[in-house]
């Protein structure tokens, strides 16, 4: 497969936080011109054999993902899989512990919010829950939006849901060591997904990725819908300073919310070396391929 090819290797369904199902973002994926997808829904492989029937009877290649969240230098991390075998017992059971609490965690938020004059947050974002085991922010900040608490998702992140904001509520995720264990021991590439969005200082994000590299991470994401043009350049810049793999993703949610829609990044400079081209046995073909 084609070192530069327009690969959209991160991108969401309501099979988590997403808002369009894995069959509607294959075809908008495949309109788009994407050449290689993923579906990577947080903590989550529910929608992948949908999400791989439907690319392959679009005739697009398709590879299985997902995207964990980690506590690593107390933020929240994520950990791209991609690659990996969708029915290994142990990752399953290990995304599915990495998703227990949440509805516990959902009422404390709407607890939170309560206690600023904002009621009945759990029920607004339960309608907006495509699978309950996944209540998240996201759908807390839909329904914030939808209830004229504020006008966007951005307003939300900035006035609520956030450490030191009305509704927070900290998780404890999965381990930085175990998601990539996860993800290495099921056959498949773990990736840090977007970054630059986590503001480490330079130590901290060089503590991030060695760690990550001690256990067996490869990759790192480039080009994604949350990185500036000069952030792409950055970890670019990374990934060929620590010999990881480049990957490129859009983070694409929801047509209404997302700042990068499916297929249209721009593409991975072609010094660097694609996650794909590790991946090539892994990657599911249409039958007429």
């Amino acid at each position: 497969m084609n070192d530069i090819l327009n690969a959209d290797l991160h991108c969401h369904s309501r099979v988590s936080d997403g808002t369009l199902e894995p069959e509607q973002l294959a075809a908008r994926a495949r309109a788009n011109g994407v050449e290689l997808w993923a579906l990577t829904d947080h903590d989550e492989i529910g929608g992948q054999q949908r999400a791989m029937e439907a690319a392959l009877a679009l005739g697009m290649p398709y590879l299985t993902g997902t995207e964990i969240s980690v506590s690593f230098a107390h933020k929240v991390v994520h950990v791209v899989g991609l690659g990996f075998d969708h029915e290994n017992e142990q990752l399953r059971e290990g995304l599915r512990q990495t998703r227990g609490g949440r509805e516990r965690r959902a009422h404390e938020m709407a607890a939170g919010l309560a206690k600023v004059g904002i009621h009945g947050a759990f029920e607004g974002a339960r309608q907006y829950v495509g699978n309950p085991e996944l209540i998240s922010r996201t759908h807390f900040a839909r329904f914030l939006v939808e209830a004229g608490h504020c006008n966007d998702v951005s307003e939300v992140f900035r006035r609520f849901l956030t450490e030191g904001k009305p509704g927070f509520v900290e998780h404890r995720w999965a381990g930085l060591g175990e998601a990539v264990r996860w993800i290495t021991e099921a056959g498949g590439v773990a990736v840090i997904a977007h970054p630059a969005r986590y503001g480490f200082t330079p130590t901290e994000e060089y503590a991030l990725i060695t760690e990550f590299m001690t256990h067996g991470g490869r990759g790192i994401e480039v080009v994604t819908g949350s990185h500036s043009a000069a952030e792409a350049v950055q970890y670019a810049g990374v990934a060929e300073e620590f010999g990881l793999l480049a990957s490129r993703g859009s983070d694409f949610h929801s047509p209404d919310e997302s700042r990068t829609d499916l297929g249209l990044l721009d593409l991975l400079p072609g010094r660097l070396n694609p996650v794909w081209a590790a991946l090539e046995t892994r990657i599911h073909t249409p039958a007429s391929a």
